[in-house]
């Protein structure tokens, strides 16, 4: 029992207590109105769970999880670092690199190999990994980064069995895979766990790092929701059980035996563990591996936007009252968004009831429904919210060619109109309206707009004259706006800026 208390003379206590009673009864004589005595909130008391004992869950599990070894593929098929810390733009022949691919930053490893000492597993192979079954007649989950390339593949299971695999499907954006082995049993399978992972539950790693052979290590989960830039879809579990190359694709177990992330990517500058390693979210895990399992790939609804945060300042300038949802940048053309009617500057709340918390949220969420489904989607546009209907398509197999940057260039031979407010100069172009300078130390350069870029709209309003530009900063202005919003293209790429009013 954890409980936290304050300590006080027994002596004392009781003494206070007669204190108090004396100046009650007087106070009540001379007839005040005394308030009621004062509620406090109890100290939080948490009933100490038992002693955990791990022994009894890798026993059942062990047997699920399997090693992944890869022929056809160079590389080292270990967990994705999600920072390189710069070896990865070494030469090829460099020492160095050489040192940390081959052997996943272990000295000690290293020079085991060297004194020629056997070690258990460390047998050299083009990729190896982790996975685990997921039926009893032998689907395997792995990652997709772990197979990537490869011609062969070949499962171990723990007693020692080699299996030769054929690869079922794969799903580049969520990093996973599904491997298949003939039946020759039944075998021993997991379940993916249907609640969320709890911040500070006990979680067990399972899988065959340094290509050692089965090993466990165990921790907690850190953190829920992490967004590590490796995809759309990034919806990542921190945990800090020792996770290291070679654990990829293996599985985070809970006490309950259940999966509730795939072992994917780590944090560190060397290769080995540091305490911060990613999995994929159980929930997510299910539908891909349902869906390569059925039918081979992963087919996703497709709404067809370009999206971007929606921050304080923009919110304040489209008259929001929250910063919440995802800002259409732009819409492509021919898609399900362009022809359900849904416009650049609209910011996406909702869809078929649930929350849009931002960019990421919204494209898990569309993905999540099967294409042709109807959406509803609530927009806010023009102040007001509007209720749209969206058929979705089909999420195309190349991504749309976002942009690339401009170069800078110096649109001084034309009438050129600073705004000092913003620490911008604006001039015409046969693009429309550019930015021709960035003032230093300004808004405009904090918020990254860059000489090159061209001015859309101000405000919703579309501006094709430097004199446009200026009305509508005026009437914004007038309007009494904290924040203006500018829409800006850069290449291809559309985006929205909300420069703030009066920081310049």
């Amino acid at each position: 029992m954890i409980q936290a208390k304050s300590k006080q003379n027994p002596k004392k206590q009781f003494n206070a207590k007669i204190a108090a009673i004396g100046l009650c009864s007087a106070l009540a004589i001379g007839g005040i109105a005394l308030p009621a005595t004062p509620s406090f909130a109890e100290a939080v008391r948490v009933q100490a769970p038992q002693a955990v004992n791990f022994a009894d869950v890798v026993e059942a599990v062990s047997p699920a999880v399997v090693s992944v070894r890869v022929k056809g593929k160079s590389g080292t098929g270990g967990a994705r670092q999600s920072r390189s810390f710069g070896f990865d733009s070494l030469p090829d022949d460099h020492p160095l690199k050489r040192f940390f691919q081959d052997r996943g930053g272990s000295r000690e490893f290293g020079k085991r190999e060297r004194r020629g000492e056997k070690f258990r597993g460390n047998r050299r192979t083009s990729s190896q990994g982790s996975g685990f079954f997921v039926s009893k007649d032998g689907y395997i989950v792995t990652n997709n980064h772990v197979i990537s390339g490869g011609s062969e593949f070949t499962v171990v299971t723990t007693d020692g069995t080699e299996l030769d695999a054929k690869l079922i499907g794969t799903d580049p954006k969520t990093d996973l895979a599904v491997l298949k082995v003939k039946p020759t049993t039944e075998f021993t399978y997991v379940s993916f766990s249907k609640e969320k992972s709890r911040v500070g539950e006990w979680v067990v790693a399972v899988g065959n790092p340094f290509g050692l052979g089965g090993t466990v290590t165990a921790g907690i989960v850190s953190a829920n929701g992490r967004d590590i830039g490796s995809g759309p879809y990034d919806d990542f579990i921190q945990i800090d059980a020792a996770v290291n190359k070679g654990n990829s694709g293996g599985p985070a177990f809970n006490l309950s035996g259940e999966v509730i992330g795939v072992n994917t990517a780590i944090f560190s500058p060397s290769g080995g563990n540091v305490g911060i390693a990613f999995a994929i979210s159980a929930d997510t895990a299910q539908n891909v591996v349902d869906d390569l399992i059925k039918n081979g790939s992963v087919t996703r609804g497709w709404l067809g936007v370009q999206i971007q945060p929606v921050s304080k300042d923009i919110a304040e300038s489209l008259g929001l009252q929250k910063a919440r949802g995802a800002l259409i940048a732009d819409v492509t053309s021919d898609s399900p968004a362009s022809k359900a009617g849904l416009k650049t500057g609209d910011v996406i709340l909702d869809v078929n009831g649930k929350a849009v918390k931002g960019p990421k949220g919204l494209s898990r969420l569309i993905a999540s429904y099967e294409p042709s489904e109807i959406a509803e989607v609530i927009v806010f546009r023009n102040g007001e919210r509007q209720r749209i209907e969206v058929k979705l398509g089909t999420l195309p197999g190349q991504p749309i060619k976002v942009a690339a940057e401009t170069d800078d260039q110096n649109y001084r031979n034309g009438q050129v109109v600073e705004f000092e407010e913003f620490g911008l100069a604006i001039a015409p172009s046969s693009d429309g309206v550019v930015i021709a300078d960035i003032m230093e130390d300004s808004p405009a350069l904090e918020k990254g707009l860059r000489a090159g870029d061209v001015i859309v709209s101000v405000n919703g309003t579309e501006v094709a004259s430097v004199n446009a530009v200026g009305q509508a900063v005026a009437r914004a202005l007038e309007d009494d706006r904290k924040a203006i919003l500018f829409q800006i293209k850069s290449g291809e790429r559309n985006r929205f800026i909300a420069l703030p009013v009066g920081q310049g």
